[in-house]
């Protein structure tokens, strides 16, 4: 009987493993813009996604938990820090490259992405830019595999739109800085190997702080009930007297220009990564309605449902378009902040548009783990607001365009 039982559970499982049927829509024939390495890049990542992360992801994030067993699998895809030069263990790709990466693994899971642009754009990025070469050779090559993991503090209980105002703190005491203070919302926080904390010396100036896991008085509670990343681990770091050696200071930048320029370059993957979640969304959708007959045919052949695909594809095409070029920007060292504060907003926006669309074109389906939609669109009610929400990204767009700032 205990086999039977057995059995049925692990046929269950198969049954409940639905195939990833995802195709990729490229409606202006973009495939024309990208090089072949670009191309590889991007097939190499989705036939990992397809094979490693569709088939578990909604088993992980109805338990609302963190598959700690496709680490690896991000590493050898490049999900880890792929522009870092490859002296350091990165792969030494573009920035376009860089971009259809964290497209591939949103299409698979937003929380699964923001481990891999946290990693990448918030812990190796500031090491590689800001730091010195002891800590690159330190610590990027065990990032870059995911050996380590990291995480990325700024985001305090009471200070988020304005992380100037931060108060976390850390103390010059001769052979060590003493660092005090609480961040919140912490991608990767429960089991990162390191943290990037930004925090304030006794003049007020922000620095960066390498804290490694096993510091005393450095902890990591985790974030739980949420409703959305739930497969993506969050949570708090705080600082109890931490003692954090004098070496572990990056020095070669300092001011809140300094986590700016990170939070750049991921909103920059966040951009790309968030056309992911909304092509396969576009492409759920899509398939269903040919295949749901209502009053004696597809729904796909009903002009309703034919006005949301076209809204749906037009959205997704004009996305696909602002990214690569931001990205042939970002190549060319021109790309500023505002425009990549412009990209964030509309393509994040785009996709959870799309996503409260395609729901609707599923009706009930679209509410359950059957499909990856409703997932999908809780997860984007996360990333709308993380790294910038989505007013704010708007007033930085107005301040470019005015020259008048109306933060304060």
């Amino acid at each position: 009987m205990l086999y039977l039982y057995y059995v049925n559970l692990f046929a269950k499982k198969l049954y409940n493993m639905k195939p990833d049927l995802f195709q990729s829509p490229d409606y202006y024939n973009l495939d024309d813009l990208l090089t072949e390495e670009h191309k590889l890049v991007r097939e190499s990542a989705r036939a990992w996604v397809k094979r490693e992360v569709s088939p578990i992801i909604e088993e992980y994030a109805q338990k609302a938990e963190f598959p700690k067993q496709i680490i690896k699998g991000l590493g050898e895809i490049g999900g880890f820090g792929p522009y870092i030069p490859v002296e350091y263990g990165g792969a030494g790709l573009d920035q376009i490259s860089y971009g259809l990466i964290m497209q591939e693994i949103e299409r698979g899971d937003s929380g699964v992405r923001s481990t891999s642009s946290v990693q990448s754009s918030l812990v190796m990025y500031p090491i590689w830019k800001y730091g010195n070469e002891e800590q690159r050779m330190k610590y990027l090559p065990k990032l870059a595999t995911g050996e380590f993991i990291g995480c990325f503090g700024l985001t305090e209980p009471d200070h988020g739109s304005d992380p100037g105002s931060m108060i976390t703190n850390f103390k010059d005491m001769g052979d060590h800085y003493l660092l005090n203070g609480a961040k919140m919302w912490i991608s990767n926080a429960p089991f990162a190997d390191i943290a990037i904390v930004w925090a304030k010396n006794e003049e007020g100036r922000i620095h960066g702080l390498i804290v490694e896991r096993g510091m005393e008085g450095f902890t990591t509670p985790e974030t739980h009930n949420k409703w959305s990343l739930r497969a993506s681990a969050t949570g708090e770091l705080i600082f109890d007297n931490v003692k954090v050696p004098k070496e572990n200071l990056l020095p070669n930048k300092s001011g809140l220009g300094a986590p700016l320029g990170c939070l750049d370059s991921a909103r920059y993957g966040i951009a790309w990564g968030a056309i992911g979640a909304a092509m396969d969304c576009y492409d759920t959708a899509l398939r269903y309605s040919k295949e749901r007959i209502q009053f004696g045919k597809p729904i796909g052949g009903t002009q309703l449902q034919q006005k949301k695909l076209a809204e749906m594809i037009t959205e997704i095409t004009k996305a696909q378009l602002l990214t690569w070029r931001l990205g042939v920007l970002r190549n060319e060292g021109r790309a500023t902040t505002a425009q990549i504060s412009m990209a964030k907003r509309n393509n994040v926006n785009m996709a959870i548009t799309i996503a409260r669309e395609a729901r609707q074109m599923l009706g009930g389906m679209g509410i359950t783990g059957e499909y990856s939609i409703m997932r999908h669109m809780m997860n984007l009610e996360s990333v709308i607001t993380y790294e910038g929400t989505h007013d704010i990204h708007l007033l930085i767009t107005g301040m470019d365009v005015t020259g008048i700032p109306a933060f304060k």
